[in-house]
């Protein structure tokens, strides 16, 4: 399916109806959890859990649609990820192996996080993005 880049760790991820495939390799530069009310939107639920990669050690195959900057599966409609020219940023859901073992480094938009989620241990807290 793709191709793997020397000895890096490599996971692969697939939406609910198989026709796009994606796949990661190395370490993501970062792990994240958003409450904004866009992620909370496009998850269909209270956050979005997201890794972010270089744009370089990120592949996928398949038809994607864009909504608002941000690819997904016209077949099944899963979020899938965005990218830009220098990074990927992808819904870490999508990825086969569960648990992925990723740990968010950092929160963001917790002003509007549910009162009965706890912040995450060690974790930086920012009431809305990344300064």
């Amino acid at each position: 399916m793709f191709g793997i880049l020397g000895s890096m760790k490599h996971r692969t991820g697939v939406c609910h109806c198989g026709q796009v495939q994606v796949a990661v390799h190395g370490e993501p530069l970062r792990v994240g959890v958003c409450h904004c009310t866009n992620c909370r939107k496009e998850s269909g639920s209270a956050f979005t859990f997201y890794g972010v990669w270089p744009v370089d050690q990120f592949e996928y195959t398949g038809h994607t649609a864009v909504a608002r900057a941000q690819h997904f599966c016209p077949g099944c409609g899963a979020p899938l990820f965005s990218m830009d020219d220098a990074e990927a940023e992808i819904k870490l859901g999508l990825l086969s192996e569960a648990p992925s073992g990723l740990t968010p480094t950092y929160e963001l938009w917790v002003k509007r996080r549910e009162p009965w989620l706890q912040p995450i241990p060690g974790a930086e807290q920012h009431d809305e993005d990344r300064r």
